[in-house]
């Protein structure tokens, strides 16, 4: 843990970074909210207006504004794991004063941002932290984080149905999904509890892919990010995520080394078959 910290302060001590992430390292907003602000020329790097999201800036030397403050990167990460009831929305404010997850976070007193979402009917767990960089590569579908949810879902799935949510189907915005897993779980009358892991995570997601084998989803849960799981938690609950929580989450987000390239298979002369 003490390495991991170590390059974090060094990252942000010597190397020029991209200014999305100065922002997001300086708790400002998610990288996603900070390219938004960058775009409406919310930021002034060095007295200048900034539009252009590729733009580095040296957190030692350069003097960062949004909206006329001045920002800085504050070194002290906070971690928490939230169970979201159903009924509130993963957001700071809602312009029709509907609860958000922070009437629940009121013992918190470092500004957070959740990692991903969850649908306003949606309960389950949650990562809330200010490290701009963890949460980006927690979110990103390119280091494969699984999740996991239980879905309640009406009549009994049949294995062809199941396998068909796991090779991925194709979303009425024409993208197909990625493949994932499913299981049955129980079943409780005429409705059915099935399990998925899987490591995207578009807007109402599974509640369509079930639609569309004609299961509809009454009532979603995530109980799993990675290692990490309700099991502890109550609706409405959050606790501190631990150093040893920590680091294991930022080890499921380290680039993958490439495996090295193995040497080109030479086939057999009129075999028509590969060695």
């Amino acid at each position: 843990m003490k390495k991991i910290e170590k390059e974090e302060k060094s990252l942000k001590k010597t190397e020029p970074i991209r200014l999305q992430k100065f922002l997001a390292m300086a708790e400002v907003a998610s990288r996603r909210a900070s390219e938004k602000l960058i775009e409406e020329g919310a930021v002034r790097v060095n007295g200048r207006i900034v539009r252009e999201l590729g733009t580095k800036v040296d957190p030692q030397s350069d003097e960062v504004l949004v909206n006329g403050k001045k920002i800085g990167i504050n070194d002290q990460k906070v971690y928490y794991l939230f169970y979201k009831p159903v009924g509130c929305l993963t957001t700071a404010k809602d312009d029709k004063n509907r609860a958000t997850i922070f009437h629940y976070l009121t013992g918190v007193k470092k500004k957070i941002f959740p990692v991903g979402r969850l649908d306003y009917n949606t309960e389950g767990i949650l990562i809330l932290t200010n490290d701009g960089e963890l949460s980006h590569a927690l979110s990103h579908p390119s280091f494969k984080v699984e999740k996991t949810y239980l879905a309640r879902v009406s009549g009994i799935p049949k294995e062809n149905s199941l396998r068909k949510l796991e090779r991925g189907m194709m979303m009425p915005d024409g993208k197909k999904t990625a493949p994932l897993k499913a299981s049955l779980v129980r079943t409780t009358g005429k409705n059915a509890w099935i399990e998925l892991k899987l490591s995207e995570g578009r807007k109402r997601q599974i509640r369509e892919m079930c639609s569309l084998i004609h299961h509809s989803v009454s009532k979603l849960k995530r109980v799993g990010i990675g290692f990490l799981d309700a099991s502890d938690l109550r609706p409405g609950d959050y606790r501190t995520l631990s150093q040893r929580e920590v680091a294991r989450l930022k080890s499921l987000t380290k680039p993958r080394s490439k495996p090295a390239k193995a040497g080109k298979k030479k086939a057999l002369r009129g075999s028509g078959k590969d060695v």
